[in-house]
């Protein structure tokens, strides 16, 4: 039996969504190296997991808005996984995970870094514990900037290097939200510190606001680099955009007024 003819599994379809997660949907080829490294990985072929990435995107509303609908040939299956995990996003992360490194043979504990510059490394609950919050941080940060398809949704820088996963909640305040791509907007690592500090915010209408406490101190790089960017729009996510809810969160506790 040729592998295509065989049903997907759900750990398969697990992995596939979390690839969905991590890949800008309007990059979702056959040629995509992440996607042909899946495929070897789970033993599907490439084209086959672009179909898969394809279906979960007919399930998402905010594809849906902009007139993408994805494929229709969705299994009950692939439903089943979207609706788990799309608002379970702390199991997503590292089920998902732990699935792929056991087809790759390897166990995730033993994969993934905790701290580099730790003079011990922890064993039993601790060091899963601290597995766990790696590996979910960094899933959260492949989701949110795949969802900008890499780029600041202020400036438009495009060079990973310089952009952050901010959280909009703080990851202390966001017990629920830690992980879910909605909280997170795609900054640049200067408007990454002015949005901590709340020297900034965005509206729930998708417009930057600047803090009072930065427009009263007016100089050249203030204008420049912050002060211009008052009332302009951002640039809205391709999937996973904020929520009012998390949004007015920020402008309420965070943003000095």
């Amino acid at each position: 039996m040729k592998k295509d003819d065989q049903r997907w599994t759900r750990e398969q379809t697990i992995i596939a969504f979390n690839l969905y997660c991590k890949i800008p949907f309007n990059r979702v080829t056959s040629s995509h190296p992440e996607i042909i490294k899946i495929a070897k990985i789970i033993g599907r072929s490439v084209n086959s997991v672009k179909m898969k990435i394809g279906n979960f995107g007919s399930f998402d509303p905010e594809l849906k808005k902009r007139g993408i609908v994805g494929l229709v040939n969705a299994s009950k299956l692939d439903e089943i996984v979207w609706n788990e995990f799309n608002s379970n996003w702390d199991d997503l992360a590292f089920e998902s995970e732990k699935i792929l490194t056991s087809f790759e043979g390897v166990d995730i504990l033993k994969r993934e870094p905790i701290i580099e510059d730790d003079f011990y490394f922890p064993e039993g609950v601790e060091k899963e514990r601290l597995v766990k919050t790696r590996v979910n941080q960094i899933f959260f940060r492949q989701t949110v900037l795949s969802a900008h398809n890499f780029t600041c949704c202020i400036t438009g820088i495009d060079i990973p290097e310089l952009l952050v996963a901010s959280h909009i909640i703080p990851w202390s305040k966001a017990a629920k939200d830690r992980l879910n791509p909605r909280n997170g907007l795609c900054l640049n690592a200067l408007h990454d510190k002015a949005f901590d500090k709340g020297l900034m915010t965005i509206t729930a209408d998708f417009k930057i606001k600047i803090s009072p406490k930065i427009l009263v101190k007016p100089s050249a790089p203030i204008e420049k680099w912050i002060a211009s960017f008052e009332g302009k729009n951002i640039i809205i996510p391709e999937r996973f955009v904020p929520t009012t809810e998390i949004l007015e969160y920020h402008y309420k506790n965070i943003f000095q007024l």
